[in-house]
């Protein structure tokens, strides 16, 4: 029962089907103990469903996008507003106000998921990351590496051909690293070709 508590209370859609997913199973193994074929029926169904909707999540078939929008957008500047304390536990510094000559609003499954912004360097076609954030609920669904990896066209279709960014803190440096980008021991910031 806690393990099906604790799920509910988790704010990342991943988390929250893991845990349910060990919930589900151990009240299947409780309702073998005790003999109870509707807790076993009932419990197997959900664990099936857990797993399902992992696979979706975490499989290849989510329908991710980006769109590049105006700097000045007001859907944008709402939507930083909004987040901007969140932002700011990732890339302290952030500024919602300050502007930018990229911007995109990351999607999944047709919804906003997070946003991605910078600015070019002289050549155009060097792109210093100012933002790279994606909502709570998202964060496990590896829209990171598809952005870096196979969506990394957008990046391309804007005439860049290197990123570059500064890591943060801890945890937005880890992030880096897991999606590929390196640090260039000269610059000390974190490199990477789309």
């Amino acid at each position: 029962s806690a393990l099906v508590v604790a799920s509910l209370a988790m704010t990342s859609v991943v988390r929250l089907r893991a845990i349910s997913l060990i919930g589900s199973v151990v009240f299947v193994v409780y309702g073998v103990l005790i003999e109870s074929i509707p807790i076993v029926i009932t419990n197997t169904a959900i664990a099936g469903l857990n797993v399902w909707f992992l696979a979706r999540e975490l499989g290849g078939k989510r329908d991710l996008g980006v769109v590049v929008v105006p700097p000045d957008s007001p859907f944008l500047a709402d939507f930083l507003r909004h987040h901007t304390p969140d932002i700011r536990t990732f890339q302290p510094d952030f500024d919602p106000s300050r502007t930018a000559d990229l911007s995109m609003v990351l999607m999944r499954d047709g919804l906003p998921a997070g946003v991605v912004r910078g600015n070019r360097d002289a050549d155009g076609e060097t792109l210093h990351l100012t933002l790279d954030y994606v909502l709570k609920s998202y964060r496990d669904s590896r829209l990171g590496n598809w952005l870096f990896g196979r969506g990394s066209t957008v990046f391309r279709n804007e005439g860049i051909t290197r990123i570059v960014t500064a890591g943060d803190t801890d945890a937005h440096r880890e992030y880096l690293r897991r999606i590929g980008f390196a640090l260039d021991p000269t610059t000390r910031l974190y490199v990477r070709e789309p």
